[in-house]
């Protein structure tokens, strides 16, 4: 598996091994194993599944308390997959970072507790699996505003209009956001 650092400390992005035969192909998607040696220890306690249509804009969600790291991936179709360091004592507190997840790339986006995280679907549609390591608290659960103007998100979505829950429509802006210490 080929890890590479993303530009927020402990956000990773994970290139698993792809073995291809006229059969089609094989992924080992999780190994404990292969996660603790490239850092990711955490104890996933939970399996989400989405599917979405173009333009629909997830996010950007994290919990304040039971804060969940993300193993994220698309298993069909083609997300844009954002992250948002919300770590106070962080020296990129604010950021954010994005990478294109795919069926076809079969990339992986690690993002650990600390990040909101939230995607748009570029593709006509897409299934997107990610593993948890906390389990969802809706008391805790809050919401990053998707279109906040100081993290200036560059959602890749051109003259598009994002698809939104009402929840995602009402996302706080990080200069009011419940954050972590």
């Amino acid at each position: 598996m080929k890890v590479t650092q993303t530009t927020l400390p402990g956000v990773l992005l994970l290139e698993p091994s792809v073995f291809t035969d006229s059969r089609g192909f094989f992924v080992e998607s999780y190994n404990k194993r292969t996660m603790a040696e490239v850092g990711i220890v955490d104890e996933f306690v939970q399996d989400n599944h989405s599917f979405s249509g173009r333009n629909v804009l997830r996010g950007l969600h994290y919990q304040i308390r039971h804060a969940q790291g993300k193993l994220v991936r698309a298993v069909s179709g083609e997300i844009f997959d954002v992250a948002v360091d919300l770590r106070r004592s962080s020296p990129t507190f604010g950021r954010w970072l994005g990478e294109t997840l795919s069926g076809e790339n079969k990339h992986m986006l690690w993002i650990p507790p600390g990040f909101a995280h939230g995607f748009v679907v570029v593709s006509e549609n897409a299934h997107v699996l990610y593993k948890a390591s906390d389990y969802y608290d809706a008391a805790s659960e809050r919401t990053l505003a998707w279109n906040d103007s100081d993290l200036n998100i560059d959602w890749q979505l051109g003259a598009a209009v994002p698809i939104l829950s009402e929840k995602d429509k009402q996302g706080s802006p990080l200069g009011s956001a419940e954050v972590f210490d």
